[in-house]
């Protein structure tokens, strides 16, 4: 563990000058451009890694997408090209990121103008003005996963801002909501909000419109629920019971490989009515956004585990994050740090030496053995 966490440093250093700008590179080689999300995501394993000279890279790409932030309050996709708009998640993500790297540098007050524009922008994504707040497909890290209407990923983050930035009573309207079980509907002449709950299975949504609910199961999402306090102590521990039985099956049917779970059960397949013919080329069952094993999300599942009081469990996941983390595409590495991985056959599939999968591994080591860290996302 100790050498995968210098591994996991070298990897941030090396990422931390790309060809664009002099900015920070989403991966060692492939992906050299500088993504908003997965560096507003890689904040977390270097604010905790301590690091001085990856924390003012970090300092930088915050200062350079306050810069390129839209006249309405939106952060772009990409640090340098503040026209690459359209995500859902990027806004959320940088202003977590900015309320940690306040807190840890003490730079209380860094970037505040750019952060209340980007609090007003949140609240113009709810299309009928009661906190939650709604997406296009594609729009958030799933550029190949079609989420419609109210995401549970991107209110869970939306939910972290208002804690941070207290707005304690949207904060509390948003936690009702997305605990709330059942469609849009109307009792007694009252309307009622469509929430995440579901009446027969213990967690949370992939994403709930009106009449409409997708009862599929998204990890992040509900990793972020756990950890941010949305699942009661309870709930979590249901949620995380379901993902342990439920990848054990997946185990004895053939269909995973690791002893960590995919990104989204069950797979979509060919010919059910969220299939769509685009996933043929790029989201097959057990890849990519449809069932793929991606090691930053399973380090956010470690911290999860954490805050439930899962500590047994949440070391073995480790271990098997350890190991995964050593996959690499290339012959020439000693270890990969690759983006994702097949659930079926457990082979690297994305880009080695990606920013967020070394970052958020460092955040899994540091949620084992410091789990007062976690303490800092629930307040």
């Amino acid at each position: 563990m100790e050498e995968l966490k210098k591994a996991a440093l070298k990897v941030l250093l090396h990422n931390a000058h790309g060809p664009y700008q002099d900015l920070p590179r989403t991966a060692g080689w492939g992906s050299p451009e500088p993504y908003t999300r997965d560096w507003m995501i890689a904040a977390l394993g270097i604010l905790v890694s301590g690091n001085e000279e990856l924390i003012e890279v970090l300092r930088r790409m915050l200062v350079v997408l306050s810069e390129g932030q839209s006249i309405l309050g939106h952060i772009p996709s990409l640090a340098n090209d503040p026209t690459d708009c359209g995500a859902s998640d990027t806004t959320p993500l940088f202003l977590i990121a900015l309320s940690l790297f306040r807190r840890v540098t003490g730079e209380s007050n860094l970037l505040e103008e750019t952060a209340q524009k980007a609090l007003v922008w949140l609240q113009y994504q709810s299309p009928d003005d009661f906190v939650m707040i709604a997406q296009q497909p594609t729009s958030d890290w799933r550029d190949e996963q079609w989420v419609f209407g109210y995401g549970l990923y991107i209110n869970t983050l939306l939910y972290a801002c208002l804690r941070l930035y207290g707005q304690e009573e949207r904060a509390r309207t948003l936690h009702r909501l997305i605990n709330r079980v059942g469609v849009r509907s109307k009792e007694a002449g009252r309307h009622l909000h469509e929430g995440f709950g579901l009446a027969r299975l213990p967690y949370y949504a992939l994403w709930a419109y009106k009449g409409y609910v997708s009862q599929r199961f998204d990890l992040l999402g509900n990793s972020l629920a756990i950890l941010f306090g949305l699942a009661n102590p309870l709930k979590a521990r249901e949620i995380i019971a379901w993902v342990e039985a439920t990848c054990e099956g997946l185990r004895a049917e053939g269909n995973l490989a690791l002893n960590l779970p995919p990104c989204l059960i069950p797979f979509i397949h060919p010919g059910e009515e969220d299939w769509m013919s685009r996933y043929e080329q790029f989201n097959q069952p057990g890849e990519y956004h449809n069932g793929g094993i991606w090691p930053f999300i399973a380090g956010f599942y470690i911290a999860a585990l954490t805050t439930a009081g899962e500590h047994g469990l949440a070391k073995l996941k480790f271990e098997a994050l350890t190991e995964l983390v050593i996959k690499a595409h290339s012959q020439n590495l000693s270890f990969g740090f690759n983006e994702w991985f097949r659930a079926q056959d457990g082979l690297p599939r994305g880009q080695d030496w990606q920013t967020w999968s070394a970052a958020m591994y460092l955040y899994a080591a540091a949620c084992i053995d410091q789990p007062q860290v976690l303490a800092i996302l629930r307040s």
